[in-house]
């Protein structure tokens, strides 16, 4: 941990940052000790296992900091300001829990798979708003002094239809960022711990939350 750049004692030298993220049109926004943000081995095999896009993005696994390397960039971070959305997905409840097999399953029930096809596109439609918006609370941040700041979203990049993972250099290297979860970030404890719980399994529209890292 490096010292506190605030110096003066302000209870919240953030509070800024916070109204930033509201009126940006996020639900809720909280800074919290860069030390209670829970970060777990295990966390980046859900996308090694359970992601579609493992692989093919150059913001996710394996082409991003390991968990190791992770942990100490951030503990060279004093401070993280979590943010959380409203995500105009939705989806028949029994739909939600099987999300990934109505939506690849060929053969699955035309009305469920079309549910999950239109949550899927609402979801990462969302997702590149929200790429927008901790983009902005980045910008923010730095021009306010904290040069380092940085941002971690919500699911894998929507800035490109497909990655340009084969020649290994990023088309918009100035924007993409990388998804929490790849670095190893567990957002569910992490929320939990900040009092901003993720409902799971997800009823009505789910609340994805992003990240921004502060210097």
């Amino acid at each position: 941990m490096i010292n506190d750049p605030n110096p003066k004692g302000d209870p919240n030298p953030f509070a800024f940052l916070e109204m930033a993220a509201l009126e940006f049109g996020a639900l809720d926004a909280k800074v919290i000790p860069a030390s209670q943000v829970i970060v777990e081995n295990r966390v980046p095999l859900k996308c090694r296992t359970g992601c579609v896009g493992y692989g093919k993005k150059l913001t996710c696994p394996p082409y991003v900091p390991t968990v190791d390397e992770f942990r100490k960039i951030l503990s060279e971070y004093n401070y993280v300001l979590l943010v959380k959305f409203k995500s105009p997905a939705k989806a028949d409840p029994d739909v939600i829990c099987s999300i990934y097999k109505y939506w690849l399953d060929p053969d699955s029930p035309a009305e469920k798979k079309e549910q999950a096809d239109r949550f899927w596109k609402d979801y990462f439609g969302e997702s590149k708003n929200i790429l927008l918006t901790m983009l902005e609370l980045e910008k923010t941040a730095f021009n306010a002094g904290y040069t380092l700041a940085l941002a971690l979203v919500n699911g894998s990049c929507r800035l490109c239809e497909t990655c340009n993972v084969k020649s290994g250099i990023c088309a918009h290297p100035s924007m993409a960022r990388i998804p929490e979860h790849a670095v190893g970030v567990n957002m569910k404890k992490t929320a939990d711990l900040a009092g901003m719980a993720i409902q799971f399994p997800v009823s009505g529209n789910p609340t994805p939350m992003a990240m921004l890292l502060i210097d």
